[in-house]
């Protein structure tokens, strides 16, 4: 019986281990905030800030909160009234808080966290700007149309330092999240919708954490962010189908121009005067890394002999069609009409991946049922 019994209390002993292995701790010292309260909120991604811990703080000021564990980089903040300090947390750390209730917001130190501290550093960035912009904003010294420009060269000068400073010496990290969302008068600071450079940044972000973190939905959330800015940033672009008899039978091609992963039209016809392989694709199919490593040796091989590669992607993710074309070296373009295309229809494309050579003529030479050697066919165009 005894043994059982110790037996049992061991088995709980492991249980309440695994239990706290599994939550993070927040703990530390507010001076002078007795009779308070402190709670510790979890900033949602699309759930709004929800309570996930309190405590009531007596004369000694200090303090223990706990969460679970965050499955990918989360955002937590402490907060008593309206004052908050923000937190970023990815596992089970123990973080350390200390600060001073007459200045929470900005007088903390903290430990325990990198990301965390850098998040501060950039709020008190932030606080800074806010400062300036509103000491510039009230300034009657100067001309409404003097403030604006005032104004907006201390804005670019902030996403100039917190891109290279804080942003682009960890793109993966949560701080950078954090900073592509940093707000100025209610409004977004970046605006990858709108703006190049800054759209340019938070696509490296989104990279960078599709690398660490493919299954957190902040991942998806900058991936939206970024396929929405290109579409947004893209030239107009209208579909035109030129079918003309004598056009065709000219190129011995139908033509195609699709937006490569800069925004830039680049047409089919555009690499007369190579070996081309037309290759229509998505790179979500099985087996498609293993085919893109075989590519890459057909193309370094022959290459410096006119020899290129148009390859068509028709995935309906488009950011996952970025990741993964970001870094080949032949002309990787974008369907967004996806299977129903007309290029398909027209080229009787019926599976995929499915290729096409075309010679240095432009003329169509064969198709990929009629090539028994493909590396063979490309040597004897060339």
């Amino acid at each position: 019986m005894k043994k059982c019994i110790s037996l049992l209390f061991a088995l709980c002993l492991l249980a309440g281990c695994g239990h706290r292995d599994e939550v993070f701790t927040i703990k530390g010292h507010f001076s002078d905030a007795s009779d308070t309260t402190l709670y510790l909120e979890h900033i949602t991604l699309g759930s709004g800030i929800q309570q996930i811990d309190s405590t009531r703080l007596d004369e000694t000021g200090d303090f223990v909160l706990h969460g679970s564990r965050p499955a990918n980089p989360e955002f937590y903040r402490l907060r008593i009234g309206n004052q908050g300090i923000n937190l970023a947390v990815d596992s089970t750390e123990t973080i350390t808080v200390e600060a001073p209730m007459k200045n929470l917001s900005f007088a903390y130190s903290i430990e325990g966290s990198g990301a965390c501290d850098t998040i501060r550093l950039l709020c008190l960035k932030m606080a800074e700007l806010e400062r300036n912009v509103h000491k510039t904003a009230n300034n009657r010294d100067l001309t409404l149309e003097e403030r604006d420009r005032k104004i907006m060269e201390m804005v670019q000068q902030y996403k100039a330092d917190v891109k290279t400073q804080f942003i682009g010496n960890n793109l993966s990290s949560a701080s950078s999240y954090f900073a592509c969302f940093q707000m100025l008068g209610g409004q977004l600071l970046f605006d990858p919708l709108n703006d190049k450079d800054d759209l340019k940044w938070v696509r490296a972000v989104a990279n960078a954490w599709y690398e660490r973190f493919p299954e957190s939905e902040r991942t998806q959330n900058l991936a939206n962010i970024v396929a929405k800015g290109r579409r947004n940033l893209a030239p107009p672009r209208t579909i035109t189908l030129d079918l003309d008899d004598e056009k065709v039978s000219e190129l011995g091609i139908i033509d195609m121009t699709f937006p490569d992963i800069e925004g830039r039209e680049v047409s089919l016809s555009s690499l007369k005067g190579n070996v081309v392989l037309l290759d229509f694709t998505a790179y979500t199919l099985r087996g498609s890394s293993e085919r893109m490593l075989e590519m890459r040796k057909l193309y370094n091989k022959f290459h410096d002999r006119g020899f290129e590669i148009y390859q068509v992607s028709i995935d309906p993710d488009r950011h996952i069609w970025t990741q993964c074309c970001e870094s080949l070296p032949w002309v990787s373009v974008y369907c967004e009409e996806g299977a129903n295309s007309d290029m398909l229809k027209l080229y009787q494309v019926t599976q995929l991946p499915y290729y096409f050579l075309i010679d240095r003529n432009c003329d169509l030479n064969a198709r990929q049922e009629n090539i028994s050697d493909l590396e063979q066919a490309i040597e004897a165009l060339l």
